[in-house]
């Protein structure tokens, strides 16, 4: 009932409904480009997917406070000319989400591309398929269980993110608080009934995440079992 508490699980599926799309729709573009194109910066761009696993999140979140600041910001007059406001509010929030969690669904799909290789595409196109068709029909099949598997890591990890949306949220209760930063709070202000029962929300989505996690590698397992040997 607490509305403090309503808030927090409202801002952090928000967060999880803006970038499990935006990497969704970014992993699959860099997958297939990473092991269907030979392009300069190839390897830089896999270097920059993989780049939120090797540094810390708080780094990221000041990397955006540093950008977007409206008082000392690289980009303040600009971020200033445009009215955005994206340092303390839920802009700023869903880009720390986006960045931390962007690695998960490129690294699920790009090895399956490589591994199934590109015949049948190559076929599809000789019969006249068009780019969008090929991706669809063929690309999209083909990897679908990768990119099941890559929804859950990157929805799992987009609910439980604190560090980067810490550093750009400011942490407002009933405002830019997730539910990360709600336990971590009423922990700190002694409210123990609100923080372990959001942390048993959290504890939840983490037992969910596992048990997707473990079933979507086990039909990836059947299948790769039941597949005919050529």
């Amino acid at each position: 009932a607490s509305p403090d508490l309503l808030s927090s699980v409202r801002l952090t599926l928000l967060m999880g409904a803006i970038a499990v799309p935006a990497n969704t729709v970014f992993g699959l573009a860099a997958a297939t480009a990473i092991a269907r194109r030979q392009f300069p910066g190839k390897a830089l761009l896999l270097s920059v997917i993989d780049l939120p696993f090797s540094i810390s999140p708080v780094v990221v979140g000041l990397m955006l406070v540093l950008l977007y600041s409206p008082t000392n910001g690289l980009l303040k007059n600009l971020v200033g000319s445009l009215g955005w406001k994206i340092i303390f509010s839920w802009p700023g929030m869903a880009l720390a989400t986006i960045i931390v969690t962007f690695p998960f669904m490129a690294r699920e799909v790009i090895p399956l591309l490589e591994e199934e290789g590109w015949d049948q595409e190559e076929a599809a196109r000789t019969l006249g398929a068009t780019s969008w068709q090929v991706f669809r029909k063929v690309t999209l099949p083909t990897v679908r269980w990768a990119v099941l598997y890559g929804l859950v890591l990157t929805t799992a990890r987009a609910l439980g993110e604190f560090g980067a949306v810490a550093v750009v949220s400011g942490n407002i209760t009933g405002e830019t608080q997730t539910l990360p930063l709600f336990v971590e709070d009423s922990y700190k202000q002694y409210n123990t009934e609100l923080a372990y029962g959001a942390a048993l929300v959290l504890g939840g989505v983490g037992l969910v995440s596992l048990f997707l996690k473990a079933l979507v590698e086990r039909l990836v397992g059947g299948i790769k079992d039941t597949k005919p040997i050529n």
